[in-house]
């Protein structure tokens, strides 16, 4: 962060809380300083405040708030704004109206259909975020060479295409000027294939210019990518959020005299590095606020701990970020915030809220935040109850060291009466469920109950850690940083088995300290569609070579010398016939004579992949899919690490109260700022400054670095005093354990996959359990799955029994075994543990796999008439014996459907076998991941509470019954409901539901409904259980455990030989993906739950299924065959507003062979 001497250089990080400010005083010395993000009643924009206190401060000279400031000894200003973030969230972002191609008007709006709660009635259906939509007529298609085709044209990728139709610019010039005369002045401009053809857009966006339009933004300028649906909406979210950063840099400019005319402006964008503020734009801007912290902890704890890897742990007031460095920035290219999926480089940054509720007997931390304004209850404006409020009420923050700016007159401290008064609400909800409840007991005290949020607090922000890395967190080092994140890092470090935590001593404005830190950086990139392959290598030196000109002279206009820039070249590589690319850079493998000169790619690419996903395909050709050079200028401020002297033992300043397990110890408190290199200092202690509060936890030890850093030592936890008794606080706990054992399964699934439908279309599902195959946790993947694969478990534990051994694994897919459809191959392995003679527990995966033969590619046929048509049949299956993979047996039952006449044998045994792969090893992460949780509690703990989860789930469904009951009840109405559906057959789904209002159960009884159909929309019965658990986990309306206790309180009746329980040859291929749906209709109709229970709506949904073939000018799919299918969901509601069904999240490939024309929304006077 150089410049002229003298001079004052500010970063400022403007948080969702606070707004920190680091500055780099005249002479060199530093001053920071911290103020509430959002205090409009004292003034208007806190990054301008924030630099006038300190001017002020340092020139000892009043400054008024009403007057711009002077500007002649500020030589630069860096800042991170949650600005487009908070714009997006709120959807305050500018009018805009979307230009698409003619046919795909509601292309957006459709997006992928996944849900982010899959359980909610009321699907919050994500606001688009243009206003109109102006169909263009034009169309850019794939050449292939067809009779009547028009002249080939090369696109930018190297691919061959058609221009069936130019852009009509004279009929668009009438449209567009009808917008602007309804004041919309912003534009998104979106066509088809412009990532490979840009000319038509390019047309577009100047006569839009021309015209008056006062931004336009164009997709294949935004992000040159292929995928429309990702390219369109960082097109609209740029043309949305870039006027709104255009206004507030505006506005902040108006703060200073000359608007800053002579100052270095700089902005944080979402990747890590800076920009120019004319040049700051909505779609890289979304996380330009926590990407500071990346920076800072990279620069920092990175480079002091020897290059060990290194978790962020970024907690402040209102929410808490978590994210990894290892030597380079960890960036994802396609990311969702606040329902608008943006595909450009961000960090890979995840993040938790911090708001406390007791909820059906557990002990719920988020994912809901404060907000900035108002904040935690302690901040004296009506805020929630926050883990910031539980930290304080424990003693683990004193208000004497947080600066007076709370409250409404921003003159307050912190307010310990509000935290406790809020708490005090929340711990009689507790008690009043521990005396009244299924298991009464003691009373927990204020304490004890703040004590148990900050340890749900910290499991629930361990999940998102795990999420972050494969490779074992103890060899990880834990840099804590924000106003929070020192007062839960020794436990945090302690729960992931980390020994070591790092805390910089600006640790409560690092996010500030890492824009100082960071660099200028320039990014070009540019689709691309070759084989990774000698003779295209000099066309990829050509194209690296241009980028990198580009990146170095837009440095060199921002006045970085050459000798100051550097540029790094990627490659986005995919093996050929897959959707997973990865984008590679070639900087640790120089070039060879098999490479282009840029660097070996291909090494690169292989390592990482093997790295990431623990296998590589050497018998598949890589595809190039963009090329991209980031260019940097090196100009952040280089830190002089001055050792600070030690002056004696360390002093403590005082002695206050904390609460730890266990009660309240005497704990000493020292001053960080007069601490001294060397000096250690045993746990339980606070080190405090004016920014952030560090507790070190009995057991661990704090040692002050030479640069006066703290490093703590992590002990080892005290042996764990965990009983099998009910406890609500550990049920909390292990509700995260239990779940993020399920979630951590299909990451590795999902990680080690080939298959589209598996990796990227994310159509699979794992679960935890019982050792009566009950379910204990199922990660909320895919609702058809919920309760079906606990009958596959229970099913194989009958027909077994004493028959499994350790190194077994089963396989299954029957439906008469709990199996959904042919296709979903279920994958069971038994977890032993020492001194027991049966399996304690089950761990499961089942996956979709896109083609197990039968007589259409796919294995979804549309008319088959038995279970033989649909592929290959496992009812109990040894996929592993003995810890041996059986790939000669496995391999002939998936070729088996091809001795049946009109039939095929699987048609990518490959895929399906590197599948069935990953399933096994997913479930051996969930057989390690038990494990370690009985190492730590022992069995009897775990499996008791197994038990006490069910229970819970059991408690919720009875209350929703009884609550259901009582309604109806005091309004007159019999217990007892019904509901009938139809499939378009006509064959009738009847239901009767009787509730038990004393006992809050109920019976479903189905009888009355069609009988088994001579066609495949028969659903074996695991899927009618599938549809009632889901089906209740609406109904509850909360977030609870979903496992077997949610049919505890519920008796099924389905008749045998009908729809819903089929003979074990009746075709079911259809059942699995729309009768499952219709059933789901009828619950919830009998509920009257949605408005699909007044008016008949599709419950149901459309699935196309083709396969063939591929014509040799598509090069990106492989040249043998291919299979595709995809779901489109129906809805309930408002037929202009449907709400689409959950059944995931229907990703597809790039391309494929297929042209599509119209791709839009029927509407309502269109309907039949």
């Amino acid at each position: 962060m150089g410049g002229p001497e003298g001079r004052f250089h500010f970063a400022v990080d403007r948080g969702g809380t606070f707004t920190d400010v680091f500055a780099q005083c005249p002479g060199g010395h530093v001053r920071v300083l911290k103020l509430l993000s959002e205090d409009p009643a004292n003034y208007v924009d806190a990054p301008t405040e924030g630099i006038r206190r300190i001017l002020e401060q340092e020139g000892g000279v009043p400054l008024p708030r009403d007057r711009p400031l002077d500007t002649s000894r500020i030589a630069s200003i860096r800042m991170g704004t949650t600005v487009a973030t908070n714009a997006l969230l709120e959807r305050r972002g500018e009018r805009v109206a979307l230009l698409v191609t003619r046919g795909f008007r509601d292309l957006l709006h459709v997006g992928t259909q996944a849900r982010e709660d899959l359980f909610d009635l009321a699907v919050p259906m994500p606001e688009v975020l243009y206003e109109e939509v102006l169909e263009v007529d034009e169309r850019v298609v794939l050449y292939r060479g067809e009779p009547g085709a028009g002249t080939p044209v090369k696109g930018r990728t190297g691919d061959l295409l058609e221009v069936q139709q130019p852009v009509d610019l004279g009929g668009l010039r009438g449209k567009l000027e009808g917008l602007l005369s309804r004041g919309i002045r912003s534009l998104a401009v979106v066509l088809m294939h412009s990532y490979a053809w840009a000319q038509h857009e390019q047309q577009v966006g100047a006569l839009a210019q021309e015209l008056g339009f006062t931004h336009v933004s164009l997709s294949s300028e935004a992000m040159p990518m292929v995928r429309i649906v990702p390219r369109g909406h960082t097109a609209c979210a740029d043309a949305y959020l870039t006027p709104t950063i255009q206004r507030y840099v505006q506005g902040f400019r108006r703060g200073f005299q000359g608007q800053l005319k002579d100052v270095q402006v700089l902005f944080m964008r979402s990747d890590g590095g800076l920009a120019p503020m004319d040049s700051f734009s909505g779609s890289r801007a979304v996380l330009s606020g926590p990407a500071g912290g990346v920076v800072g902890y990279a620069a920092t704890t990175y480079r002091v701990e020897g290059g060990q890897p290194v978790i962020g742990f970024d907690m402040g007031g209102t929410s808490t970020d978590v994210s990894r460095y290892a030597g380079e920035f960890e960036h994802v290219f396609e990311a969702s915030t606040a329902g608008v999926t943006l595909q450009a480089p961000q960090l890979d940054i995840n993040t938790v809220g911090p708001r406390l509720f007791f909820r059906s007997g557990l002990f719920v931390v988020g994912p809901e935040s404060a907000g900035a304004h108002p904040g935690p209850a302690c901040y004296r404006k009506g805020g929630p109850v926050t883990v910031t409020d539980a930290n304080l009420v424990l003693g683990r923050l004193l208000p004497a060291s947080f600066p007076c700016i709370f409250g409404p007159g921003e003159d307050q401290p912190l307010s310990p009466e509000a935290s406790r008064k809020d708490l005090e609400a929340v711990a009689t909800e507790v008690n009043s469920f521990l005396t009244n409840g299924p298991c009464p007991a003691s009373p927990l005290s204020l304490e004890e109950v703040a004590m148990g949020f900050v340890r749900v607090a910290n499991e629930a922000m361990c999940r998102p850690i795990r999420a972050l890395t494969q490779v074992r967190l103890p060899s990880h080092v834990l840099a804590c940083f924000g106003g929070a994140g020192g007062q839960h890092a020794c436990a945090i470090a302690r729960a992931l088995g980390m020994d070591t935590v790092h805390i910089h001593r600006h640790s409560g404005l690092l996010s500030a300290l890492g824009l100082a830190l960071a660099d200028v950086v320039h990014e070009a990139q540019e689709p691309c569609s070759l084989p990774y392959a000698p003779e295209t290598f000099v066309q990829l030196d050509q194209r690296l070579s241009r980028l990198e000109e580009q990146c170095v002279d837009a440095l060199r206009t921002q006045g970085f010398p050459r000798s100051q820039i550097s540029t790094e070249s990627f490659l986005h590589l995919r093996y050929q016939g897959t959707d997973c690319a990865l984008m590679v850079s070639a900087h640790r493998h120089p070039a060879t004579a098999r490479s282009p000169r840029a660097g070996d790619f291909g090494a690169a690419f292989v390592e990482r992949y093997m790295r990431e996903f623990g296998f590589v395909i050497p018998e598949r050709p890589v595809v190039v899919d963009d090329v991209r050079v980031r260019g940097t200028g090196r100009s952040g401020l280089r830190l002089e690490d001055v050792p600070r002297a030690q002056t004696g033992p360390p002093q403590e300043d005082k002695m206050t109260q904390c609460y730890f397990e266990g009660g309240y110890q005497e704990t000493p408190v020292y001053l960080l700022g007069e601490l001294g290199y060397g000096h250690k200092l045993q746990g339980p202690c606070l080190i405090i400054d004016s920014n952030s509060t560090i507790l070190v936890e009995p057991g661990c030890q704090a040692e002050v670095t030479e640069t006066g850093d703290i490093r703590i030592s992590v002990g080892a936890e005290a042996p764990s005093t965990v009983g099998a008794q009910l406890d609500p606080i550990h049920l909390s706990i292990f509700s995260h354990r239990f779940m993020s054992i399920a979630e951590q399964m299909g990451r590795i699934l999902q990680r080690t996959a080939i298959s589209t439908n598996i990796k990227e279309r994310l159509d699979f599902s794992c679960a935890l359990f019982g050792p009566d195959g009950g379910l204990v946790s199922n990660a909320p993947h895919i609702p058809v799955h919920l309760g079906a694969m606990q009958e596959t478990v229970q099913f194989q534990i009958q027909q077994l029994g004493a028959d499994l051994h350790p190194g077994d694994v089963l396989l299954s897919n029957h439906p008469s075994a709990g199996g959904s459809h042919l296709p979903d191959l279920t994958v069971i392995t038994p977890v032993f543990w020492p001194g027991q003679a049966r399996p304690v527990f089950y761990v499961a995966s089942r996956g979709h796999h896109a083609d197990i033969g039968g007589i259409t590619p796919g294995s979804m046929p549309p008319h088959s008439t038995t279970l033989q048509q649909e592929g290959a049949v496992f009812l109990s299956f040894k996929l592993v014996q003995g810890g041996v993979f059986q790939e000669e047996a496995v391999t002939e039952a998936l070729r088996a459907p091809g001795k049946i006449p009109g039939c095929s044998g699987t048609r990518n045994l490959h895929d399906n076998l590197s599948d069935l792969r990953a399933q096994v090893a997913a479930n051996q992460k969930g057989i390690q991941l038990v494990g370690e949780l009985i190492g730590q509690y022992g069995l009897d703990v775990v499996q008791a509470y197994m038990g006490h989860i069910q229970a819970n789930a059991e408690l919720a469904v009875r209350d929703m019954l009884r609550a259901f009951g009582t309604s109806r009840q005091a309004r007159g109405l019999p217990l007892e409901v019904s509901a009938e559906d139809h499939m378009d057959d006509g064959s009738p789904i009847r239901l009767r539901v009787q509730i038990n209002l004393s006992q809050g159960s109920a019976v479903f009884d189905f009888s009355g409904t069609g009988p088994e159909v001579f066609g495949n929309l028969n659903a074996p019965r695991a899927i009618t259980l599938s549809a009632l658990i889901y089906s209740l986990r609406c109904l509850v309306g909360r977030d609870i455990p979903l496992n077997q206790g949610c049919l505890a309180p519920v008796r099924v009746v389905i008749p045998r030989g009908s729809i819903l329980d089929p003979s074990p040859e009746a075709a079911v291929v259809g059942g699995n993906v729309l009768t499952s749906q219709r059933v789901v209709d009828v619950i919830l109709g009998a509920f009257g739950a949605c408005a699909a229970s007044q008016v008949r709506r599709l419950g149901g949904h459309a699935r196309a299924c083709w396969g063939g073939g591929c014509p040799s000018t598509c090069p990106s799919v492989p040249q043998d065959v291919f299979c595709l299918h995809t779901p489109g969901g129906g809805g309930y509601g408002d037929p202009d507003d449907p709400a689409p069904q959950p059944q995931g999240s229907p990703q597809q490939p790039p391309a494929f062979p297929e042209r599509g024309s119209v791709y839009e929304y029927r509407r309502a006077q269109e309907a039949v």
